[in-house]
């Protein structure tokens, strides 16, 4: 066979050629979309337990036995009220129950009332202990603190030494 024209072949397969050993890599890779995968199964899931949808809810709060709440602003809510099964999904955050005290105390119940009276008590406790220090230290500013050396008997001492050194 000729070399030019195997050349010439090589050439034309190379410029055809989809996949094998040469070609150039691809540089941009392909992510697959997890999030809508995970919906899915995520809607299957909730079918096999029947639950319906509950339309308008705002807000969901669930309040942990450590003082914080799992916040979901505007979730998606699914239940089986006869199954006694919700399933609230969306994104959730960590707070602390005093970042969102006016606008849930109608949704605490007695366990919660109870630890939000004794952070109530330790919120308190910590601004009495705050003031206190700034009270006593007016007080000490307008007492007159006690002596505690004799400064005549160290003045004398230093004029004892000048004549020392003098003589």
């Amino acid at each position: 066979m000729d070399p030019a024209k195997l050349a010439k072949l090589q050439a034309a397969a190379a410029a055809n050629r989809i996949g094998g050993k040469g070609t150039v890599r691809r540089k941009v890779v392909r992510k697959t979309k997890a999030p809508a995968q995970d919906d899915k199964k995520l809607q299957a899931a909730l079918k096999k337990l029947n639950v319906q949808p509950i339309p308008g809810v705002e807000e969901v709060n669930m309040f942990k036995e450590d003082g914080n709440v799992l916040h979901f602003t505007a979730p998606k809510v699914h239940a089986a009220v006869s199954a006694n099964t919700f399933a609230i999904y969306g994104t959730g955050q960590n707070k602390e129950l005093t970042e969102l005290v006016p606008g849930i105390l109608n949704q605490l119940g007695p366990d919660s009332l109870a630890s939000l009276r004794k952070l109530a008590e330790s919120y308190q406790a910590i601004q009495q202990s705050q003031q206190r220090p700034q009270a006593a230290d007016e007080e000490d500013d307008d007492d007159v603190p006690d002596l505690v050396e004799n400064f005549d008997a160290v003045e004398e001492k230093k004029e004892e030494k000048e004549e020392e050194k003098l003589d």
